[in-house]
């Protein structure tokens, strides 16, 4: 177990090693190492543990009646996923987590979680407010794809998110977490179009990119 790498995440902000080995103690944690492309949950599965990525990442993917698949979410080393269904047990999973890369993954109780141990120790409040800190992080991310994905075209989508990343990362060139079949899943859209549309872009001026990495470009008029 990696505590050093554990008291840099969001979720054991401000929580020393040595108080985090006692958290995941309380919260009967165990790790499992997944494979590329493995299934860590299934859609329709009840949970009871929250997962927290230690290495690699994972992806939420959801598909419709006829197998289409659409990428929900990208969750990065250090991230959670599982908060709300683990919260809500009687709720089953509506979409799968999936294995993006090879990952281990740290599973925590839910009820151990929410239920504050006899000492009351201030790491294990502490856990839980960062908990709540990062749930709301989540709200406001699934805002951000709606905004991606209700825009009108597909450049409109493309924009939306790429100017998204851009700010994120702190600069015009960055590194986006999808290929180019997953980033269409993520934006609900054909494959094909979404290269073309690349590819007029870079032609336009608007952008320059290598496989995941992207360039964006000042206009001159």
């Amino acid at each position: 177990m990696n505590y050093f790498f554990l008291s840099r995440t969001e979720i054991f902000y401000g929580i020393s090693e040595e108080e985090i080995k006692s958290v995941l103690l309380c919260l009967q944690s165990y790790e499992k190492d997944y494979d590329n492309k493995e299934i860590i949950y299934r859609a329709g599965n009840h949970i009871s543990e929250i997962g927290l990525v230690e290495r690699g990442s994972v992806n939420i993917e959801e598909y419709d009646y006829w197998g289409n698949k659409s990428i929900l979410g990208n969750i990065k080393t250090g991230d959670i996923f599982g908060l709300s269904y683990a919260a809500l047990p009687g709720v089953p999973l509506q979409s799968d987590v999936v294995a993006n890369e090879d990952c281990r993954i740290l599973f925590m109780n839910i009820e151990r979680i929410l239920t504050v141990c006899p000492m009351a120790c201030p790491y294990h409040t502490e856990f839980i407010r960062n908990m709540f800190r990062v749930a709301a992080k989540k709200n406001i991310l699934i805002h951000q794809r709606m905004k991606h994905i209700s825009a009108k075209s597909i450049r409109d989508k493309l924009i939306s998110y790429l100017s998204e990343q851009s700010l994120k990362q702190g600069s015009p060139q960055f590194t986006i977490a999808f290929n180019r079949k997953q980033l269409s899943e993520y934006l609900g859209v054909d494959r094909s179009a979404l290269s073309n549309e690349l590819s007029k872009m870079q032609r336009d001026g608007m952008l320059t990119y290598k496989k995941n990495t992207f360039t964006l470009k000042n206009l001159e008029y």
